[in-house]
Order: C-alpha cells, then structure tokens, then sequence
C-alpha cells in the first residue's frame, strides 16, 4: 500500500512537468500540421483549405531535389571529415608531450563558438578574396586567389561546418580512449604487436560504439544547418548550398507562403527521423557486438 502510494504521489508530482513538455511540443506539431493544409500566405488575408497540395507542391517543386541533394552531400562530407580527422586527431592528442593540455583547450574551443560568428570570420577573414588569410597565403606562392564562395560554395559550407563540429567529435573519442584498458595495449606490445597492429585490432573496434554515436548526433543536429549558409552564401549562386533547411526558410520568409514551408518543415521532419532510426539500428548492432 505504501509503494502504490509513493508510485502515485511520485506520478502526481511529475505530472506538471510532462503536461508541460507534451504541450511544448505537441501544440506547435499541430499548428504546423494544419498550417501545411491551408493556402497560407502572408501577403494574402484569406486562409483557404487546400488539403495535401501544399506537400504536392513542395515535392514538385525543382529545388526540392536539389535541396535534398545538397543536404546530403552536406551532412555525408561533413561526418566524413570529422570521423576520419577526428580519430587520427584523438590518436595525436592521447599521447604524452609537452603542452598537451593547452593544445586540446584550443582544439576544442571552435565548439563554444556561436555559428553566426564563425560564419563571419571564415567569410570576412579567411576566404575573402582580397583581403582574406587564404587570399595572401595564394598571393605569396605566385597563385591567384580562389573566391571560394563563388567558385567553390558548397566546399566552403563543409569546410566552415566541419572545423565547427570536429571538436566534438575530438572531445568524444579522446575520452573513449581514455577509457581503454592499459593492459591490452602492454599485452600485444609484448606480443609483437607494431602501433599499426594495435591501432587495427585494438583502437579501431574500441572506438566503435563511440562513433556511432558521434555520427548520429552530429546528423540530427547537420541536417538543421541554417546559420552558415545564410550569412555567407544565402543558399547560392543559385541553389548551389540551399539545404532543406534554407528552403523551407526561403519559402517561409522570403515568399511568404507559410502553407508550403509547414508541409516542407513536416517533410524535412519525416526525412531526419527516418535517418535517425537508420542510425540508431546501426548503433544497436554495434552495442550488440
């Protein structure tokens, strides 16, 4: 009698809480949802229902495919550099020199910078055609510098996103190997084992479940890239970096067709849980093994 009533009391107390989150959650999904069914246009005061042609729309309009298909490329380039660098980054950083405390500070702190100031410094500082760091290091060995976010734009989105989010991947799997055990490592060096040896057979699976992890983490949060693009490229030349992110944006508030945007935002929701569940499936077979 006394358990079912801490049970009920414990129920009671957290019930504001989840009331709460439910409704922080669940009334603005039902606000997008019918949104996504109404001709809704902010320069337009009439709110017709237009049923699912609004998701018809969406899926048919041409930089539809094109957006999906940046935000792939996007999210696939990103994790590549972040996994591959960040592994041989952490293998650097586990060793014993001299500074090493002060060399991970500072390879961590890109992470604490706010993406719109990032953005900046990677637009005004170092890829400015003129008067950017890259532009004088092509000046000094006799090239012509590169406008990178004319000529290269989606290079340019990788390379600001991915030095923006491989510290968190450092972070992660420099404390996964923090947690190996010694005695392994001792044992196949006595073994004969060569540093490639160990790296192959040890390292490598040890880091498994902390990849994992990094990948799905760092995909739920790139498929929501937005700031980068919009301060530097906005979305162009074109629809050269326009994500799903920035085209729902572009429909929302620069076309002012709220309807569309609603069904877009739901479409781009559908998609990122679909990844998200491909991730997680990953990961359980990982943890299995």
């Amino acid at each position: 009698m006394a358990t079912q009533q801490t049970q009920k009391l414990g129920r009671l107390l957290i019930a504001p809480s989840v009331i709460l989150l439910l409704a922080w959650m669940i009334i603005p999904l039902a606000m997008t949802i019918w949104f996504s069914t109404l001709d809704f246009n902010l320069m337009n005061p009439e709110r017709t229902f237009v049923g699912l042609a609004n998701y018809r729309y969406f899926l048919e309009n041409p930089a539809f495919l094109s957006s999906l298909g940046n935000t792939l490329l996007m999210v696939g380039s990103v994790l590549a550099i972040t996994t591959v660098f960040g592994v041989l980054i952490a293998l650097l950083l586990d060793q014993v020199f001299v500074g090493r405390r002060i060399v991970r500070l500072m390879l961590i702190a890109p992470f604490f910078i706010m993406p719109t100031v990032s953005a900046l410094v990677w637009k005004n500082l170092l890829m400015h055609p003129v008067s950017g760091l890259l532009a004088w290091l092509w000046q000094v060995f006799g090239l012509t510098p590169v406008d990178w976010f004319t000529e290269h734009p989606m290079l340019s989105i990788i390379l600001i996103v991915a030095w923006q989010w491989l510290p968190f991947a450092i972070l992660i799997l420099l404390t996964a190997l923090q947690s190996m055990d010694g005695e392994q490592q001792e044992a196949a060096l006595m073994d004969g084992a060569g540093a490639f040896d160990r790296c192959l057979h040890l390292t490598l699976p040890h880091l498994a479940r902390p990849l994992t992890i990094v990948i799905l983490i760092q995909t739920i949060f790139l498929l929501t890239v937005f700031v980068e693009i919009y301060v530097t490229t906005g979305g162009g030349p074109g629809t050269q970096t326009t994500t799903l992110a920035y085209l729902i944006y572009s429909q929302a508030l620069l076309q002012y067709d709220v309807g569309a945007a609603s069904a877009g935002g739901l479409i781009a929701v559908v998609l990122a849980n679909i990844a998200a569940l491909f991730l997680v499936r990953i990961i359980g077979r990982n943890l299995e093994t």
